[in-house]
């Protein structure tokens, strides 16, 4: 039995850290001691943040993605057996044949796109670009017939989603101030991926118009040189009540991010060029930029563009269906909860 015990102890020293020794107290919330210095937990937390939030995230994202999966799945069966059909035969009827590509619209594709084909000929690519863009359609009018079941069907959906308690703060903010659901977009003004998502945040704020306010946060990318700078000069365009007219022009003009090519976005604004120039370099605004990234970081933002819809995250130049499915839960419930409203 002594022998036992001796080895529980040990185990016990070897995976809890052991106890303390003789008249040495253990710090609270301390993880190491090193040298007499305890490492706390705070800090080991510090570090791991933006990677458990990401990890959080991530796991919330796969179950709503496998519940709403099942919950097409049952809906499909459902209006199926209302109209006699096989589940198979409505999905071909309502998606597959609604979603055709024609010879046309892929000549044109082809037409339009022709440079990212290199050599390849229009007849070899021709299946391809059917290929890509029947998939691209059948996901959307899939998404959307879903949406149309699920008018017609109740569905309760009782998985509370994943939020983030996303500041607003004195962030530049666009549209209606009480609008119920708040998009915190964290972005990069010479990130392409941004850049790319431009189309459908513009979709989504004509889609929704009163019903969703646009909060725009700072989170240039190190290895982007000039996007800090770039967002000095939104803010100091902010100065003169064109914070949103720079903003929309940044992205329309990103390969034109050096600070003389930003003082000349200024002059095409109709700003107080002075005014503008003295803010601009004098950084008077770079502590807000770092201060974006910093809050960013710990809202576990590692890359752009990040958004938090209501505090839900939504990463990466998503298509508009992903921000249409999370706005529309969000006005589905009694009173949407505005994580981001602070």
């Amino acid at each position: 039995m002594r022998g036992r015990l001796a080895f529980i102890g040990a185990l016990a020293l070897a995976l809890g850290g052991g106890a303390p020794a003789p008249g040495q107290e253990r710090p609270a919330g301390a993880l190491a001691v090193v040298a007499g210095k305890p490492i706390e937990a705070t800090q080991v937390d510090d570090i791991l943040r933006a990677q458990v939030m990401d990890l959080r995230a991530r796991e919330h994202q796969l179950r709503s993605q496998a519940l709403d999966a099942l919950i097409t799945q049952a809906l499909l069966e459902k209006e199926a057996a209302a109209r006699g059909v096989t589940p198979e035969a409505l999905h071909k009827a309502e998606v597959e044949d609604k979603t055709v590509v024609t010879d046309a619209e892929a000549k044109s594709y082809y037409e339009t796109n022709k440079a990212r084909f290199g050599t390849t000929s229009q007849a070899d690519a021709m299946p391809q670009i059917k290929a890509g863009l029947g998939q691209q359609r059948q996901v959307e009018r899939r998404a959307a017939f879903s949406r149309e079941l699920r008018k017609k069907y109740e569905v309760k959906v009782l998985l509370e989603p994943y939020r983030v308690p996303v500041e607003v703060g004195k962030a530049p903010v666009r549209g209606n101030p009480k609008a119920p659901v708040t998009v915190v977009e964290f972005s990069d003004f010479q990130c392409p991926y941004c850049v790319r998502a431009r189309p459908t945040v513009d979709r989504v704020r004509e889609t929704y118009g009163d019903k969703v306010r646009w909060v725009f946060r700072h989170f240039p990318l190190d290895f982007h040189a000039q996007a800090e700078k770039a967002g000095e000069a939104a803010a100091c365009a902010g100065e003169q009540g064109k914070f949103w007219e720079m903003h929309d022009l940044l992205w329309a003009n990103s390969a034109k991010l050096q600070v003389a090519d930003l003082k000349a976005h200024a002059g095409t604004l109709g700003l107080d060029a002075p005014r503008f120039g003295q803010c601009l370099d004098s950084g008077r605004y770079s502590g807000l930029v770092e201060a974006d990234l910093q809050a960013g970081q710990g809202y576990g933002v590692s890359g752009t563009p990040a958004f938090f819809v209501n505090g839900r995250p939504l990463v990466g130049a998503q298509p508009f269906d992903a921000f249409a499915q999370i706005i529309d839960d969000e006005l589905s419930r009694p009173a949407a909860p505005s994580a981001a409203a602070r």
